[in-house]
């Protein structure tokens, strides 16, 4: 069973739910995080509720990405600083205040619906979900858990802290609008892995 993540229509900004887009919930004393390379802040991609993944208070996993030079930043690399994955509380927590220069945000906060699919792989699921629904293909914005539909190989990051393969978390298509979607270097996927235990997050992608 693959469960994926389709396009739910917008949402707030500050939704305390899966999505895509808006501003991250986040504590107090939170910092916008910047890119190590061009020292920019990074652009909010999407927040999942980890509790979506089975089990409770587990907190959401936030993802960010440098959109500011495309190309130069190194942006899909998960050590490179060009990203950042955080797993943050889901209790206590209020809409941060992006920076006011940089590319911060998407162009639109979308909803995620989770729609279970039997299927042998996440392309069988998508296309398939897709077909029987009449929807076209791109408002599948990704997967949750499960396992990752690598593009150019496993790559599964480590866990700097404990040395194990962390878990993965989301894959996410660019979105369902390319004038308001992240880039993955055109067409690519995006990917989501945490060592819960170690408080480790990490993030890369492919194309």
């Amino acid at each position: 069973m693959i469960r994926l993540m389709t396009y739910g229509g917008t949402a707030a900004e500050d939704a305390a739910v899966t999505r895509t887009g808006g501003l991250p919930l986040v504590p107090t004393g939170f910092t916008w995080p910047r890119c190590s390379t061009c020292d920019g802040a990074l652009q909010f991609l999407a927040q999942v509720r980890m509790d979506d993944l089975g089990g409770t208070g587990r907190g959401l996993f936030a993802v960010f990405m440098c959109d500011n030079d495309r190309g130069n930043c190194a942006a899909w690399a998960p050590h490179s600083g060009g990203n950042r994955a955080l797993l943050l509380p889901a209790e206590g927590v209020s809409p941060a205040q992006a920076p006011p220069s940089g590319r911060t945000r998407l162009g639109e906060v979308c909803a995620v619906r989770y729609a279970d699919v039997d299927a042998a792989t996440y392309y069988d699921a998508s296309t398939g979900w897709a077909k029987t629904r009449d929807r076209p293909l791109g408002d599948v914005l990704g997967q949750l858990g499960g396992e990752p539909s690598w593009l150019q190989g496993d790559e599964t990051p480590t866990c700097a802290r404990c040395g194990r393969r962390t878990a993965f978390v989301a894959q996410w298509e660019e979105g369902h609008d390319h004038r308001t979607a992240a880039y993955f270097g055109g067409g690519g996927c995006g990917y989501g892995f945490a060592c819960e235990p170690c408080r480790e997050s990490l993030f890369l992608w492919q194309a």
